[in-house]
């Protein structure tokens, strides 16, 4: 009977026993055996193992904001700056209504370290005690505007149809309207001296932005496989905005409202130091520096520390948006 034949030898093909070796020559066997190896160091690097969850969008946003020394230094500031606007008295004792014209425009003494305004009132405490007064118009704007945007805006989205081009229009005539004008002829017939008429005011040319971010958002996620296939087993449209649609199009909200708080309390400071935001007995940054401002010459230090404060609060919050802006978007990374 026959043996059978030997197959012809291949010199790409190992020997019998022979362990795969590259041969040091950029053959094609070299090129195999790179990619093998680059592929076995990528797997071997994964942090997610076989055995382990992959990390959702959040947990990895949260992962990378964890590493980021940006996000951490401006979440300890604005979270120094919550602390004080909630609890003043922790590091100021004095009261930022209690003046004595005897003192105007002093420097620093002990005690008093950021010296005295015109009124004899000391600056260190009103730069403390007018951190509230801003923190609080930025937030309750921010949150009105970003709840009213974000709904309005993902719906229209969502739907489409008629409503959609409507909300489009109105958004395009609060777009066309200049915010530092509009302060101006809206705040200048209010007579109260709280934040809220000011709140109101950032709300209602605020929320366009907002709603353009979300409306756009919404349109991308609603047209993802997962969206319709929930489409195609009968879910509704309720079940399939909230469960499906809204979040995974939060994350531009979200990124958009975090910078746009900072913006709001610039806003803010600018509107009380044209004389139509927030109004005395009321403490503020901007009412501060528009007083300190006609003597900037004989008194700097009256200008210096509100305008400081003002600048590194509003610094914080951009810091803190892009940091997020840079954990939520994939394309970033």
């Amino acid at each position: 009977m026959p043996e059978p034949s030997e197959p012809a030898y291949d010199p790409l093909e190992p020997a019998k026993g022979e362990a795969i070796a590259p041969t040091g020559q950029g053959g094609p066997m070299d090129l195999a055996l790179d990619e093998a190896e680059s592929l076995e160091k990528t797997l071997g690097d994964s942090s997610t193992g076989p055995g382990e969850k992959a990390r959702s969008l959040w947990s990895d946003a949260w992962h990378q904001l964890r590493r980021n020394p940006v996000f951490i230094i401006s979440s300890l500031l604005i979270l120094f700056l919550v602390i004080i606007a909630i609890w003043p008295q922790l590091i100021a004792s004095g009261d930022p209504l209690q003046c004595d014209l005897s003192k105007s425009q002093q420097g620093s003494s002990p005690g008093h370290p950021f010296g005295y305004d015109t009124q004899g009132c000391d600056v260190y405490t009103r730069t403390v005690y007018g951190a509230r007064a801003s923190i609080t118009v930025g937030v309750c704007a921010t949150l009105g505007a970003a709840l009213l945007g974000s709904v309005l805006g993902g719906l229209a989205g969502f739907f489409g149809g008629w409503g959609d081009s409507l909300l489009s229009r109105v958004a395009d005539i609060f777009f066309g309207i200049p915010v530092v004008l509009g302060g101006l002829v809206f705040l200048s017939v209010v007579t109260s001296t709280t934040v809220w008429p000011v709140v109101g005011f950032i709300v209602l040319l605020g929320w366009p932005q907002i709603a353009r971010i979300g409306r756009g958002s919404v349109i991308t996620a609603k047209q993802n496989d997962y969206v319709q296939a929930a489409r195609a087993l009968g879910a509704g449209n309720g079940r399939m905005l909230l469960r499906h649609v809204a979040p995974n199009a939060v994350a531009p909200v979200i990124v958009v409202a975090t910078i746009a708080l900072g913006t709001y309390i610039a806003l803010e400071a600018t509107l009380s130091f044209l004389g139509v935001g927030l109004r005395p007995p009321t403490v503020s940054w901007g009412i501060d520096i528009s007083n300190a401002a006609p003597q900037i010459r004989n008194a700097p230090h009256m200008l210096l520390w509100p305008a400081g404060a003002l600048s590194l609060t509003v610094l914080a919050f951009i810091m803190l948006g892009d940091a997020v802006r840079d954990a939520l978007d994939p394309k970033l990374r």
